[in-house]
């Protein structure tokens, strides 16, 4: 029951895990729906997003291609446009999102339910591939998923790995976290690898403090899940990341989703995937 207000218990029974993403939308947007998005529309992609002013927005594009396993780059608004076709025939990128974090000269100067008010006829949307996306298919593979068996947010770190400055934009890579056991882990890995656009494979997993992570139950964003004693903690490279670099690069104003949760989309995931 997180995802949903009290006052809104029905429509936890209809967007469910397999709920489709117009109506998930149409939630976010009606105000029904304001926790995290993993299990919800399974099948269809999930994106991150990163709004930006267009005089930010070529630089942004530029870090995009220098850094594409944390920023995989789905699509690319017009200025000022709410609208994205290649995403949903139905849309509204200012209000179709469960929960919104504005931007102000390198901080985050607060969260919001929708950000119509604060659009701008100069802002452009990037669409950003997110992990949730495959989390259909390691259900369907037959392996637990802990956050969505714990009715949580994923797990997201801040790590020591640099990440390749381009376009005014520096920063460090974010990483979620999902525990397996051994042979599970083989078997994610080579799920995930067909899913290029939505981080793909691992980048790293075991000892978490070999990628500057100093202690899993404290999470820099998202929640904790437990990590059993014969399970391995598997890391992928995580759309929060420029969220990150917004802010240690300092951005005048940029609005993105908050962690967790993100924006559904039409489009199948297994569009995406490789083989």
């Amino acid at each position: 029951m997180t995802h949903f207000q009290g006052r809104n218990l029905a429509m936890f029974e209809t967007l469910n895990a397999h709920s489709d993403p117009e109506s998930v939308r149409k939630a976010a947007r009606e105000g029904f729906l304001n926790g995290p998005t993993a299990g919800l529309a399974s099948g269809f992609v999930q994106v991150n997003l990163v709004i930006l002013p267009e005089a930010d927005a070529a630089g942004f594009l530029r870090f995009c291609q220098a850094n594409p396993k944390p920023c995989p780059l789905l699509a690319v608004s017009e200025p000022g446009s709410r609208i994205c076709k290649a995403l949903a025939a139905d849309l509204d990128i200012a209000r179709d999102v469960p929960g919104y974090r504005i931007y102000r000269n390198g901080v985050v100067s607060e969260s919001a339910a929708d950000v119509a008010g604060e659009w701008r006829d100069d802002l452009v949307t990037f669409a950003l591939g997110c992990s949730f996306t495959f989390e259909h298919a390691l259900m369907q593979a037959g392996l637990r998923v802990r956050h969505i068996e714990q009715g949580r947010n994923v797990p997201m770190y801040q790590t020591s790995v640099p990440l390749t400055s381009a376009g005014g934009f520096s920063g460090k890579l974010v990483v979620s976290m999902r525990p397996f056991a051994a042979a599970d882990a083989i078997r994610a890995i080579q799920i995930t690898t067909r899913y290029p656009q939505v981080h793909g494979a691992p980048v790293h997993l075991g000892d978490p403090s070999l990628i500057g992570i100093s202690d899993l139950n404290a999470p820099d964003y998202g929640d904790f899940v437990s990590v059993g004693d014969d399970e391995i903690p598997v890391f992928w490279a995580c759309g929060v990341t420029p969220q990150q670099v917004l802010v240690d690069s300092g951005v005048e104003f940029a609005i993105t989703h908050r962690p967790g949760h993100m924006l559904v989309t039409d489009i199948p995931d297994n569009s995406l995937a490789l083989f």
